[in-house]
């Protein structure tokens, strides 16, 4: 009885080991890949620039006459309007040379009438054969040099006005007033090496960036010219240096027509309006950049594998894969790719793993 019992057991324990045995050798599941339809869509990339800020108008205030400054008709970081009076230089030496001029002026007026009449009478003896010739000239000459005279006295007497005008340093622009290195006392020429104010007009500012000649040259490229590209480049946005985007947009609105020679950069300019004054002359910034592409072939770009400098992706031909080589738009969103050549649309890839796979795995 215990001969048979262990002979049964041993029965049972080879009987369990072939079960496990051919569990183990049934076939797994084919492995399902996530496919994907080539299809078409538009889609919007972005490039972002460092960009360093400036206002429309960068004027540097400086006197056009020499003297001692008497009073300071601006704050620093005002706003000033064109024609507003910002310095007064003292004006009493420029009024006396006014009063100069101007009695000058009106000394060589009397000059010449009495010029004038002298040469009339002269005339007039001549044609009653009283006096010869050469007196008329004489008097001729007189009456030229009066009228020189008179002439120069006009331009001293304008000169003089210009001057006393000139002490009077107004703002040729509106816009925002920068620190003021000078005060009440100081003495100031049209020769100072630092001036006055700065006044920058900041009603638009300009942001300028620059991209490489390489991307100047895909963006004729794409819109045929550099006044195309100008005429219709979308709308670019700005970050400001806080991480804050600027709330209004801004447009292309030049582009350099010569590449730096050291840098190989081509330096283009954006202009935005500044009506609350959020921007500032000198202030950096990022500049963003979208590309907007219509009916485009976009793909993930777990899609992908590179290969020799060279990108592929998997396509499903009679339900295996087939490797296929193509290429790809150099901009990229970080999550697809724009493929330019390689795929049509109603191709089926393998949407993810590309990697991990090889040439004619069947696809279920």
């Amino acid at each position: 009885m215990k001969i048979n019992y262990s002979y049964r057991s041993l029965m049972m324990a080879l009987l369990l080991t072939v079960s496990c045995s051919s569990e183990k050798k049934k076939p797994h599941d084919a492995v399902q890949y996530k496919t994907l339809g080539v299809s078409q869509k538009d889609m919007t990339l972005t490039r972002q620039y460092s960009a360093r800020l400036t206002g429309r108008q960068i004027v540097e205030v400086r006197p056009q006459v020499s003297g001692c400054i008497t009073r300071i008709l601006t704050a620093e970081g005002q706003a000033v309007r064109k024609g507003q009076t910002l310095f007064i230089i003292d004006q009493v030496p420029f009024r006396a040379a006014l009063e100069v001029a101007v009695a000058a002026r009106k000394s060589a007026e009397a000059r010449l009438a009495t010029a004038k009449m002298n040469y009339e009478n002269e005339a007039r003896l001549q044609h009653g054969n009283v006096v010869g010739d050469v007196s008329v000239q004489s008097m001729r000459n007189a009456l030229a040099e009066a009228e020189a005279t008179l002439a120069q006295a006009k331009a001293q007497e304008t000169n003089a006005r210009n001057n006393l005008s000139y002490t009077e340093v107004k703002s040729p622009v509106d816009g925002m007033a920068s620190m003021i290195p000078w005060h009440v006392g100081s003495l100031v020429s049209s020769s100072i090496s630092e001036p006055l104010v700065t006044v920058a007009d900041d009603k638009e500012m300009y942001a300028y960036f620059s991209i490489t000649e390489n991307q100047t040259l895909d963006l004729i490229a794409q819109y045929g010219s550099i006044n195309d590209f100008i005429a219709k480049a979308p709308a670019v946005s700005l970050r400001l240096s806080n991480g804050k985007d600027y709330d209004q947009a801004g447009r292309i609105s030049a582009v350099s027509g010569i590449v730096d020679g050291q840098t190989g950069a081509v330096t283009l300019r954006a202009t935005f309006p500044n009506t609350g004054h959020l921007l500032h002359n000198g202030g950096s910034a990022t500049i963003i950049v979208p590309t907007q592409r219509s009916q485009c072939i976009v793909i993930p770009q777990e899609a992908t594998y590179e290969l020799q400098n060279r990108s592929f992706v998997y396509r499903v031909i009679n339900g295996k894969t087939k490797a296929t080589a193509v290429t790809l738009f150099p901009q990229n969103n970080g999550k697809e790719y724009i493929v330019e050549e390689g795929l049509n649309v109603g191709d089926t890839i393998i949407a993810e793993g590309a990697g991990l796979l090889k040439d004619g795995i069947e696809i279920k």
